[in-house]
């Protein structure tokens, strides 16, 4: 397992971290799983096995019960791994029970501690952007957490790259503790991200965690063109996480991903994950499973690497258009396109 910095802290995380909104099953997780302490005490185990020392979960995922497993099932081992969580989503009816101003924040740190059975929280990150609550006392929420030991590291998730910056701007300007990180969506199916947020990670130095990197099973081999998916399985215009746009671009991507594993020897979903694992700013993949043997699949990708060529066939058939101003600074910038930049343009300049 590769340990990565994760952005510009200090803190090392695995290449690969176990998620948990399978644990418990009821609410937000039902999609994903029903697993009980003891099917969480075997993930982890495998999961530890492997080499990672990462587990993200979430106030909301089964309605706290996510947090509450994972708690149990970590036992005395906790201070030998890392736990990130997030607040933001509703967590009862009341009018101050979701959102990031700073009595909900504060609490929900406090009711996630009680849960997890800890006294810290490695990481602790906002849910989604709160577009009524100011960025300040947000982060001054997040950052008297921080000085009151409760929270160690702080991080977003779901930010567009503006409201990234305007964060970590406020935090320089009002000597607040800064987001390290970034949770989003990434994957072979849906590359959004690259056009903005992932050049405002690498100028800034956050690291992205990435959620739902086989875009929830789509990317795994089973949705084939063609090809009767197994019994039990959504059919594309079902999903919502991702939504599905281009389902010609899907099922060739998916074709490519299946070849390529092929060669490898190994399954499609361990090649989309390497290949997120491999791009810039990307610290850590989000893998979860139903079952220990999909589990146990998605950890082998963290020892696949995939080549030059293999990497650029695989960014040729699932790319996006350039949007504007980008496909204009592509044709223009000539030399003076930065670092930033080029995670952008490299995909759309000819080869």
């Amino acid at each position: 397992m590769e340990y990565r910095q994760l952005g510009r802290s200090g803190l090392r995380v695995s290449a690969v971290t176990l998620g948990t909104m399978g644990f418990g099953g009821t609410g937000w997780a039902s999609p994903v799983g029903q697993i009980d302490v003891e099917g969480a005490r075997k993930q982890i185990g495998l999961a530890r096995d492997a080499g990672v020392n990462l587990f993200d979960t979430a106030d909301v995922y089964s309605n706290g019960l996510s947090e509450e497993i994972l708690g149990k099932a970590l036992g005395s081992d906790r201070d030998d791994v890392l736990i990130a969580t997030k607040v933001r989503m509703p967590m009862g009816d009341g009018p101050n029970d979701a959102g990031l101003s700073r009595h909900h924040v504060i609490r929900g740190a406090e009711a996630s501690l009680r849960r997890l059975g800890t006294d810290y929280i490695d990481l602790y990150q906002v849910h989604e952007w709160d577009g009524q609550t100011p960025l300040e006392e947000t982060l001054s929420a997040l950052d008297h957490l921080v000085q009151s030991g409760k929270v160690r590291y702080v991080g977003c998730s779901n930010y567009a790259a503006w409201q990234v910056m305007k964060a970590l701007w406020i935090a320089d300007r009002e000597g607040l503790t800064p987001f390290v990180s970034n949770q989003l969506y990434y994957s072979l199916q849906a590359r959004d991200i690259e056009n903005e947020i992932v050049p405002v990670a690498v100028d800034q130095g956050l690291g992205i965690l990435v959620w739902s990197p086989i875009a929830g099973g789509l990317l795994s081999g089973k949705y084939r063109r063609g090809v009767e998916a197994p019994a039990g399985s959504r059919h594309l215009t079902e999903w919502n996480e991702p939504p599905v746009y281009d389902e010609d671009k899907l099922y060739d991507t998916v074709e490519a991903l299946v070849a390529i594993g092929a060669d490898h020897g190994v399954s499609a979903a361990q090649v989309a994950l390497a290949y997120t694992m491999g791009k810039p700013a990307v610290t850590s993949v989000i893998v979860g499973a139903r079952t220990e043997d999909q589990l146990a699949d998605n950890l082998a990708a963290a020892e696949l690497t995939l080549s030059a060529e293999e990497m650029a066939r695989l960014d040729d058939v699932s790319a996006q258009s350039l949007p504007y101003p980008f496909w204009h600074q592509a044709k223009t910038g000539g030399g003076r396109l930065g670092p930033a930049d080029l995670t952008l343009l490299a995909r759309h300049v000819p080869r």
